[in-house]
């Protein structure tokens, strides 16, 4: 019946059929192969080198294996840069381009929730992202790590991509929420990671507490392998909350900004400029 007003997931799952497609047909899906796409040619590089029987890593003159090379990989490259500037292009961008594109309007006319519209697209963007950043996930495995090596190191892949996801989820949620209430979303997003999460996360104190990445990143040495090079990495995470209460705040960010995201899209009088 026409008009007939969806269920809350019901319109959720409408939108996110909508989103997923226009999402993966975008240009920002152009953006993040390109982002996603600079550790696997790292990884290519490492691989040719180790070929050619050039070491591409060393620690204190120890040779690091390919399994720590991949470990610094999820560590450095994509906790540290990758999940968070996904986040922040997709996460603030859920609610900002219908604003600029003047599709809100036709949005909040059709005969659903508004704070599904927001929960759907939410949900394409945890879908696009995933079916891009975990596929290059594997192909950096596959090229650091040995066939032999691949029967007893799989589930670490597994527990890695499981992270990455996590990641995705929370800062898409946290930015989701940025989005839908600032004006000027990207910049504060932008300032957010590449300013107040690498300040805070350098400063000793309380500080580092009020940021997503501390969380995270206190999640990484128990994915990483054990051997003796890995574990002199393993010496920079000093200050880590134990594991339980890494996922137990991750879990509570996840869920608050999501919910106040959702809200403010409900809430909110969206003024389209002229």
């Amino acid at each position: 019946m026409i008009g007939r007003t969806l269920s809350f997931w019901g319109a959720s799952r409408r939108v996110f059929d909508l989103s997923l497609g226009e999402m993966l047909w975008s240009r920002r899906t152009i953006f993040m192969a390109l982002v996603v796409g600079g550790p696997v040619v790292l990884a290519l590089v490492v691989r040719i080198l180790e070929t050619f029987g050039m070491p591409a890593l060393r620690v204190n003159g120890q040779r690091i294996g390919g399994m720590g090379v991949f470990g610094i990989v999820i560590w450095m490259l994509f906790l540290r840069f990758v999940i968070p500037i996904l986040g922040v292009f997709y996460g603030t961008a859920l609610m900002a381009d219908e604003v600029e594109d003047k599709t809100i309007t036709y949005l909040f006319t059709r005969p659903v929730p508004r704070g599904a519209v927001l929960i759907g697209k939410y949900l394409a963007y945890l879908a696009c992202t995933s079916l891009v950043v975990l596929p290059s996930v594997m192909l950096v495995y596959f090229l650091l790590i040995r066939l032999n090596e691949v029967p007893g190191t799989f589930m670490q892949l597994l527990t890695d991509m499981g992270l990455l996801f996590l990641g995705l989820a929370v800062y898409g949620a946290f930015f989701a929420f940025i989005g839908a209430f600032f004006k000027r979303p990207l910049v504060i997003g932008l300032v957010f990671v590449m300013g107040w999460e690498q300040t805070a996360m350098a400063l000793p104190g309380y500080m580092k507490r009020f940021t997503v990445a501390y969380y995270l990143q206190a999640l990484v040495p128990h994915s990483m392998p054990s051997d003796g090079v890995v574990s002199i990495l393993q010496g920079m995470f000093r200050d880590t909350p134990p594991v339980a209460v890494s996922l137990t705040w991750l879990a509570v960010y996840l869920v608050v900004f999501l919910f106040l995201a959702a809200r403010t899209v409900d809430r909110k009088e969206y003024i389209l400029e002229q």
